[in-house]
């Protein structure tokens, strides 16, 4: 331990990051501009090419600050796990998905535990930073780790460390996002907390890994229960003829006891709308009936629908049927002003729109093209030009580029999902 330790401080620790994704490359390069050699392991090999090309594909992560830690020798790339048993830490930062079932998908996980374990070596830390359910550390990498016959807090050190990534976030990154850790033991809490705490100014440590598992799972039931909370408003204030965003608005002026969350045609990213399910599955295998996030889950999956419910209303008033209508949506992307679709609402408002019979099109400046049920759908690069064209158009996820007061003043129907359009009159707008 001590050792470790030491090269710690000294930043001789060699850190090795297995999944160069949104949450690995961040941190890659967070360890390396902080001075340790850093080498991420994939499975892409367009990955590989690009980071030894100096090259970035992730938004927030600059391709100029890439390729200076790859000139300096700081930041490589590799196909080869057999340089694993170089590390001296290993983090894992690989996707954990649900499958149809909504049961937990850790089949990447596994694969990179079976890489680790090959190359695993006395005196290693490993972390895993993926997002899953509690237990998953000591009820399942610790015994895959175990198989070799070394043992976790005596011959290796094993903690589990949430990321928090939030795509897009120009205040908030790597370094200044407080890091919560929870080793196996006392010593593994020690080391992870002292190799986050050389790049990050905050790291908090908490009793074990099951509950730094937990923390994260709570942060995103959090937001997946109040969103739905304000999207089921949402629905409410319609059927009373009421604004919900005036209602919002007012309600945020109260000082003390309300925190603003905002309605929307769904939820997306690589987070709220998985991470509650993967809490959710755990507990009803200990026989607990988790309400709360069932509850949740149908309210957001089911804003899709309403979204296109309330396009079909405001068109059949004006004497057009849906069915035969041209439909411009515009985003693709989960969040404004990024070029992550994953999870995206729009996938699903798009293919409901389609499934009445509607010709519908997307407009996204971040999003070139997005594979929605395993066909590519490629943005309409001229969608803006043409918004005459269309009968409608759905404003699904905002970009702060996008002039809306153009398109109110052009489109001959707007229905505003989420408040783009906030301050600009019509009789052809019309918002959630």
């Amino acid at each position: 331990m001590k050792k470790l330790q030491q090269l710690i401080k000294d930043r001789g620790a060699r850190v090795g990051i297995i999944g160069l994704g949104y949450v690995g490359l961040p941190l890659a390069a967070e360890f390396a501009k902080g001075g340790f050699r850093v080498t991420g392991f994939e499975v892409d090999a367009q990955k590989v090419r690009d980071i030894k090309d100096g090259e970035s594909y992730i938004a927030d992560v600059p391709t100029a600050e890439v390729a200076e830690l790859v000139k300096k020798g700081l930041l490589t790339a590799t196909l080869d796990f057999a340089g694993l048993r170089k590390m001296d830490a290993v983090i894992i930062c690989v996707p954990t998905p649900l499958r149809k079932s909504k049961d937990p998908d850790v089949s990447y996980i596994v694969a990179s535990v079976k890489e680790a374990r090959k190359y695993l070596r006395r005196g290693q830390l490993i972390i895993l930073e993926s997002t899953t359910y509690p237990g998953t550390t000591k009820e399942l990498v610790k015994p895959m780790l175990e198989t070799g016959g070394l043992k976790a807090g005596r011959d290796f050190f094993l903690a589990f460390s949430p990321e928090r990534v939030d795509p897009g976030n120009s205040k908030y990154g790597v370094k200044n996002t407080p890091k919560v850790v929870g080793g196996h033991t006392p010593a593994c809490t020690a080391l992870a907390a002292a190799l986050y705490g050389a790049v990050i100014d905050r790291v908090l440590p908490v009793s074990g890994t099951e509950a730094a598992e937990l923390v994260k799972l709570l942060e995103n039931t959090f937001r997946a229960v109040n969103i739905a909370m304000i999207n089921e408003m949402a629905l409410m204030c319609h059927k009373l003829g009421l604004d919900v965003w005036e209602v919002i608005g007012a309600a945020s002026s109260k000082p003390f006891g309300f925190m603003p969350f905002y309605p929307g045609p769904g939820i997306g990213g690589h987070c709220i709308p998985l991470d509650p399910h993967y809490l959710g599955w755990k507990m009803k295998t200990l026989n607990f009936e988790p309400r709360f996030i069932e509850l949740a889950g149908a309210i957001n999956s089911s804003m899709p629908a309403h979204a296109v419910e309330r396009v079909g209303e405001l068109l059949n008033a004006r004497g057009k049927a849906l069915s035969r209508s041209r439909v411009l949506m515009i985003g693709m992307a989960y969040k404004p002003d990024i070029s992550d679709p994953r999870e995206s609402p729009a996938h699903d408002v798009l293919i409901l729109l389609e499934k009445t019979g509607a010709k519908a099109d997307f407009y996204d400046p971040y999003v070139a093209e997005a594979d929605i049920e395993g066909v590519t759908r490629r943005s309409r690069r001229d969608a803006l030009r043409r918004i005459k064209d269309y009968d409608c158009v759905i404003i699904v996820t905002p970009h702060s580029c996008i002039d809306y007061a153009d398109i109110v003043k052009n489109a001959r129907l707007v229905f505003d999902t989420r408040n783009a359009t906030k301050g600009l009159k019509g009789k052809n707008l019309h918002r959630l």
